[in-house]
């Protein structure tokens, strides 16, 4: 494992150009933490939520993601709070698609119009004329995915939407929904323990579709004292979060990691990941160790 000193580690991540023409650095920031308990409601420190989106800039993320249903609304309202005018190199991602009734409720909502409403907004509550990314948050069941997309691509035909991606999809799933939009990113959940998603993960690699793994750092009893992670860190020098990104960033160059905290704290130990680059057999190791 080596390691750099950088005042923006996040450009040691390298970059990956989403849809080809829209280059982030790959090492992200997930702004969903950035909301009450549940994910419902304002921040419990709504100045600390604001420097930590600034501090990310400054450490060198050029990709925040995040959700109208995030608060709901909350979310969207102080990142342009925080960022806005947003600097040229910074592109924010944003989603729809599912509904909240109250903390930690997720409702699937795929209808056309609904879809249409939900981006208005989070051009309105973003601060922007064009959303670079918008992702259809989930697969709706009850209405065709034909219709769920295909009004998607009426938005980006507008000009109000750059690029699509899906959310939590299987490789099936993902190859259907390229039948009808040109799809430049999948999130799925996946990390060191879970990699339930490596087909899909596999699938991406193979199109240069952009892999977005949500919840990147579940350490959880790896990290326990004398815990795989836990030794590993120890050798490294590095904290069991740390290695997780950094696995995550050696896995694939299609691998953009989001992870989320609301402490600025957090937020740069979590960034100084990119400067860990792992070996074939220290990569290797970790991943057999899980």
């Amino acid at each position: 494992m080596s390691t750099s000193n950088t005042s923006r580690p996040a450009d040691a991540s390298g970059s990956f150009a989403l849809g080809g023409d829209l280059p982030v650095n790959r090492l992200g920031y997930g702004a969903m933490q950035l909301t009450g308990p549940g994910v419902w409601g304002e921040p419990k420190d709504r100045d600390e939520a604001v420097r930590v989106l600034r501090r990310a800039v400054e450490l060198g993320v050029t990709f925040i993601d995040t959700a109208d249903s995030y608060g709901p609304i909350v979310n969207e309202v102080l990142i342009r709070e925080a960022l806005h005018p947003y600097a040229d190199d910074l592109v924010i991602a944003t989603k729809a698609g599912l509904t909240r009734s109250g903390p930690d409720d997720w409702r699937a909502v795929g209808r056309p119009e609904y879809l249409r409403q939900q981006t208005e907004l989070s051009l309105r509550h973003l601060g922007v004329e064009r959303i670079d990314l918008f992702q259809l948050h989930r697969i709706d069941a009850q209405v065709p995915l034909a219709d769920q997309l295909g009004e998607l691509v009426l938005l980006q035909k507008e000009g109000k939407i750059r690029h699509i991606g899906v959310s939590e999809v299987t490789v099936d799933q993902l190859k259907e929904s390229r039948e009808h939009a040109e799809i430049v990113s999948v999130q799925n959940q996946y990390n060191l323990v879970n990699r339930g998603s490596e087909d899909v993960l596999e699938y991406a690699e193979r199109e240069n579709i952009a892999f977005i793994p949500w919840f990147p750092m579940a350490t959880g009893e790896l990290a326990r004292p004398g815990g795989p992670l836990d030794a590993a860190a120890k050798e490294h020098g590095a904290s069991p979060s740390q290695l997780a990104l950094a696995w995550l960033l050696r896995r694939s160059p299609v691998v953009l990691p989001i992870p989320g905290t609301s402490k600025v704290a957090h937020l740069e130990q979590n960034t100084a990941a990119a400067e860990i680059t792992l070996t074939d057999a220290q990569f290797e190791a970790l991943a057999a160790a899980v």
